[in-house]
C-alpha cells in the first residue's frame, strides 16, 4: 500500500496549528473543523505528531494542541515521516512475481532501484519546505483570492 492521506492531515494540521499559534491551544475539533473531517482521525493524526515531538498537547479543560517547535523548524518531511511511519510512496509487487519469467525473475529488483530514487527525490523536496513556508503561501493566496472578489 502506497501512502496515505496521512501526511496531507498531518501538514493541514500543523499549518492550521502555526497560523492560530498566537491564539494559545487550539481543539482537535477546531482543526478537524478545517479539514472538513472527524476529530477522532485528526486526533490520531495529532498523536502521531506529538510521538515525533512535533506538536504538544495539554489535556482537560482548556487543553489543546500546539507546535512543539517554530514552524520555521518543521518540515514537510518531518510531516510525512511522522504521518506515514515509513511507508513507501511506490511499494512493489506485493508477492513475488513469476520466477519462471525472464521479467518476473527481474522486475521486483529493478523496481525497487528505481521506487528507492524516486522516494529519495521526494524526501528531498519535501525537506525544504516549513509548515512556516505553507502559511506564507496561505497568506498570498488569501490575498489574491481577496482581490477578485
Amino acid at each position: 500500500m502506497g501512502v496515505s492521506s496521512r501526511t496531507a492531515v498531518a501538514v493541514h494540521a500543523l499549518t492550521f496549528l502555526a497560523r492560530w499559534e498566537q491564539d494559545g491551544l487550539q481543539s482537535s475539533a477546531k482543526i478537524a473543523e478545517s479539514l472538513d473531517s472527524n476529530p477522532v482521525l485528526v486526533r490520531r493524526i495529532l498523536g502521531l505528531l506529538r510521538d515525533n515531538g512535533l506538536v504538544a498537547a495539554a489535556e482537560g479543560s482548556g487543553g489543546g494542541w500546539r507546535l512543539a517547535k517554530p514552524a520555521e523548524e518543521i518540515s514537510l518531511y518531518d510531516a510525512y515521516v511522522a504521518a506515514e511511519d515509513g511507508a513507501s510512496v511506490l511499494p512493489v509487487h506485493a508477492h513475488p512475481p513469476n520466477q519462471g519469467c525472464m521479467i518476473g525473475r527481474h522486475m521486483q529488483s529493478v523496481l525497487e532501484t528505481e521506487f528507492a530514487a524516486a522516494q529519495h527525490a521526494m524526501e528531498d523536496r519535501l525537506a525544504q519546505t516549513s509548515i512556516a513556508d505553507m502559511l506564507r503561501h496561505m497568506h498570498q493566496r488569501e490575498r489574491i483570492a481577496s482581490r477578485s472578489r
